[in-house]
Parts: structure tokens; sequence; C-alpha cells
């Protein structure tokens, strides 16, 4: 195949993103017509129809899907070049950070608070699904993914887990709901249980610990919101199963207690990257 006509790409990118053919021909400051043969020429070179008409919409087929894909990564990283080579070994001062929507924000705190005091540097945060991180990672969107779990790395997905914390795991609740005399088999068997959801590596390892304690739990709610473990821990609605770090703030202040450490889990949080010739230099201070 003719090498790839990166204008048309373009143009196509444009109209992909618009939806709409008439802004995407006022964007690009070309007429409508131009911008039709355009993307006519680009379709016939790749063998397939990348829009579908609907009205004055134009709608993605699957094989526009997969070309937008494309275009978004080719795009981006165009972006990176002409800001990385303008800089000329000045560290970039933008840092696009994506965040699992789970995680602790008193931990994401903990790993922004190096950057946190630098007035010339501007942090952007975006939370979501691993999966979704891990694209925009790869797109080039994103300069660091923080999580829970360690993603599979392989000759596609060239990722980097870098092990930046391990938290213990300690039986939270509030104090009002301490015992005389209970001891962790009393409180993990007696009282209502909040515990984080079955994909969390934390309640494998709890699930673990129960079975080898033979104990028979009472479990009040199963969350993967780690914020609203704590609310609900606040409440009274019973002992959550969390790293000290996400209730750091009431542990300090006193609206909840620390009953026991569970010495035997822990929740280990990555920093993800991507291979990269020009990595943000602003990594280095939180790696």
């Amino acid at each position: 195949m003719a090498s790839l006509n990166f204008k048309h790409l373009r143009y196509f990118w444009a109209v992909a993103h618009e939806g709409h053919l008439t802004r995407a021909a006022e964007a690009c400051n070309v007429s409508q017509s131009a911008l039709s043969v355009q993307i006519q020429a680009l379709e016939a070179q790749l063998g397939h129809a990348l829009f579908e008409r609907r009205g004055r919409q134009m709608i993605l087929t699957e094989a526009g899907r997969v070309a937008l894909d494309y275009a978004d990564t080719i795009f981006a990283a165009g972006d990176e070049l002409i800001g990385t080579l303008e800089n000329r070994g000045r560290a970039r001062q933008v840092l696009r950070i994506g965040a699992l929507a789970t995680l602790s924000r008193n931990f994401q705190m903990q790993f922004l608070k190096p950057l946190m005091a630098r007035t010339d540097v501007d942090i952007v945060l975006r939370s979501g699904a691993l999966s979704e991180l891990l694209e925009g990672l790869q797109a080039l969107e994103l300069d660091v993914v923080l999580a829970n779990m360690a993603p599979a790395r392989d000759h596609l997905n060239p990722l980097i887990s870098h092990r930046i914390a391990d938290q213990t795991v300690s039986l939270i609740g509030a104090p009002q709901r301490m015992r005389d005399g209970a001891d962790l088999r009393a409180y993990l068997s007696e009282d209502p249980l909040i515990l984080p959801g079955h994909s969390s590596s934390i309640r494998a390892g709890f699930d673990a610990m129960i079975n080898r304690l033979s104990l028979r739990p009472v479990i009040a709610a199963e969350i993967d919101d780690m914020a609203m473990m704590r609310l609900l821990a606040r409440e009274g609605f019973g002992l959550a199963i969390v790293p000290p770090i996400v209730v750091r703030d009431e542990l300090q202040s006193g609206l909840l207690a620390e009953f026991a450490a569970l010495p035997d889990l822990r929740e280990t949080f990555y920093a993800v990257t991507i291979e990269r010739r020009f990595p943000n230099p602003l990594l280095a201070a939180l790696l």
C-alpha cells in the first residue's frame, strides 16, 4: 500500500471528533466539498468506509473507530514531539496523571506532594477504570497511571510498573464499637464488616485469612470505593478492612479508631508508565 497521506488523516480526525462535516470544515478552514474529497481519498486508500451519514451527522463505522484510535495516537505523539523539542531540555510544566477511580484520595495526595508546592507545575488528574487509563497512557494522553495492581506487560504493551508504596491493612471502625476484652477474632466473627470488592487484592488476602481462621464473618457491605467504605465506617455501619492511610484524617481526629492491624494483609501501590524516548521529566521527582 502507498504511504499514508497524513493530510487526509488529519481531515478525517477532525471530522471524527466534530461528528459534523460543516463544523470540521470550518475548523480546518476548507470547504465541505474539499473535505469530503479528502476523506473519500483516504477511504479509497484504506479500502474501507470510515463514516455513515445520518442526516447531517457523520457516524464512525467499525473501521472508522479503528482508524480514529490510530489517528489519536499519531497526532498526540506529534504534539508531544513539538512540546518536548521546543522546551529543549527544560522540564515540562504539565503532568498528566490517571488514577484508578477507587484508589485512596489520601494516597494520591501523598504521591503528588513533592509537586504540590510548585507554582510552575500544572497537574492534570483523570480518574477512571484501569483499562481506560492504560489506553490513555498508550495513546500518550497520560504520563503515568496510579493503581493498586500491576498490569500485565508484553511486547504489545511495554508497560513499566513502579512499586511506590506498600501499605498495611487494618480493621477500622467508629470508637464506640470497641468492646473491652474483644480480640481480633471476636471482631471478625461478631461485628458486621465492610469489605472491598472481589476485584481487590485486599479482598483476596482477607478471604484467605478468614479461611485459615475458620471464621464465618458477617458481611454488611462489599464496596470498591474506598471513600464510601470510609463514610460507612464513620457512620457506624460496621468495621472496615482498609489501609490506615485511607482514613488518616479520621484517625487523627478520633472519628475512627484502629481496632487491629492485619499483618498478613497489605495493599501495594504502583505508578505505571510506558517506555518512551522522551519521558516527562516531572516524573523523576515522584518515582
